[in-house]
């Protein structure tokens, strides 16, 4: 089943007197399960992409449909549902609440959906376990590393079972050990929880993980290749 069709997508920016051509007739499809990362050079589009798959953008031409709902028939309201009930999003930046300690960081999104308090903190305390954060629950992100705050964004992407997990360079602010041990994290959550991802990135250590590599270059889809 597919989760994300992208169909002949465009997306253009004005820049001053100059027009950008960020993606140029671009199509992606991407199945239910899948571990897909979106790999070339920094400008080739990739994070436009995931932007546009995320609903947080809208192309200038062609159609996006995610999980079922083509995103451009979609109002504001309507996109902000999707994205909570059916989106999880991870950040080059951990994009995290200073202020919230990593349970309600990872609580947000439940608390936003009204998921009643037992049910949420069975679920909270479930996906700090599997990434490995149960016993700093209660540790505001200036008080974990990069690589920990890194995976309360994963359990907050993850908390809410959403279709598709997006992650926009989740590495690029890790050393390499941390790199990698929060790739086969996600790996893991892939093949145990059948949770599917979609990368961009140009980190070759999070292309070695990959099952589905899919190149892009100048706003094109230019290959793709399938790896164990």
């Amino acid at each position: 089943m597919s989760i994300v069709e992208v169909r002949d997508v465009t997306r253009d920016y004005q820049q001053g007197q100059v027009i950008v051509k960020a993606l140029r007739g671009t199509d992606l499809q991407v199945e239910e399960g899948e571990f897909t990362v979106l790999m070339g050079p920094s400008g080739c589009g990739k994070t436009t992409l995931l932007n546009l798959v995320g609903g947080l953008d809208r192309p200038t031409s062609g159609q996006v449909v995610v999980d079922g709902r083509d995103l451009s028939t979609l109002n504001g309201h309507a996109l902000s549902k999707l994205r909570l009930e059916r989106v999880g999003f991870v950040f080059q930046a951990y994009n995290l609440i200073p202020v919230l300690t990593a349970y309600e960081n990872a609580e947000f999104v439940l608390m936003m959906r009204g998921m009643p308090n037992k049910e949420r903190r069975e679920r909270v305390m479930h996906v700090l376990e599997e990434v490995g954060l149960a016993d700093m629950a209660h540790r505001r992100p200036g008080e974990m590393s990069g690589g920990q705050q890194q995976r309360v964004a994963v359990a907050r992407a993850i908390a809410g079972e959403p279709a598709i997990v997006l992650a926009d360079e989740p590495t690029a602010n890790l050393d390499s050990k941390t790199s990698r041990s929060l790739i086969e994290l996600m790996r893991h959550l892939n093949e145990d929880r059948g949770v599917t991802f979609v990368f961009a990135t140009h980190d070759d250590m999070v292309r070695q993980h990959g099952k589905r590599i899919v190149s892009m270059l100048d706003g094109c889809v230019v290959g793709e290749e399938i790896q164990a």
